[in-house]
């Protein structure tokens, strides 16, 4: 079990953005990152996909056609990381996975794989590892972005993204990125951890 130091994170401080504010904000500063890696921390067991063609023949129970049309995306997302590495910089993220899985997060646990082996390194790390870190509730879904902006993800109550708390203190934004980048290095590489808890399982 984990006992890390929670940093603070107070939404007074930050500056909210509507769903299209974050994403363009986001695209902004992805954009002039140098020399510096970026991170991301998953919590929520579900999220609502409203584009998603792998997801939906998941859903339906067609494994083959959803592992299908992830892999299709390996190209598109090894140059995504090509283009990060160009510029000095990984894409790392971290996976919080609750047992027993998720149908939402066994797929999700899928994509990542694949995006892992394409370079954009992700490790996972049990719920039950954080929960000393979650007495005051679950730990924020977040984005760091070259150590110069911090986003906190907020969902509305159908876990559909609506938008996103931006933080840009220097001190906030650095204590994030420690406290993700410690999980990261106590996390399992999600290949062995896919082969061990999904694949087995789901077939």
């Amino acid at each position: 079990m984990l006992d890390i130091p929670v940093p603070p994170l107070d939404p007074a401080e930050g500056d909210w953005l509507e769903l299209d504010e974050y994403s363009d904000d986001f695209d902004l500063h992805e954009e002039q990152t140098r020399n510096r890696d970026s991170w991301k921390l998953e919590r929520k067991q579900y999220f609502k996909e409203s584009n998603s063609p792998s997801w939906n023949a998941f859903r339906r129970g067609d494994l083959t056609e959803a592992q299908r049309l992830l892999k299709d995306r390996a190209q598109a997302l090894r140059e995504e990381a090509e283009e990060a590495v160009s510029r000095g910089s990984v894409f790392r993220r971290v996976r919080i996975a609750e047992q027993p899985l998720t149908p939402y997060v066994q797929w999700e646990l899928r994509s990542l794989r694949v995006r892992s082996e394409n370079g954009g390194p992700v490790r996972v790390v049990p719920a039950a590892a954080v929960s000393r870190l979650e007495s005051e509730g679950p730990l924020p879904e977040l984005v760091i972005l070259g150590g110069r902006v911090l986003y906190r993800v907020m969902y509305t109550e159908e876990s559909a993204p609506k938008g996103a708390i931006r933080f840009t203190d220097p001190t906030t934004v650095t204590q994030w990125e420690r406290f993700i980048a410690d999980l990261f290095a106590t996390g399992e590489d999600i290949t062995s951890y896919v082969e061990r808890e999904v694949v087995a399982d789901r077939g």
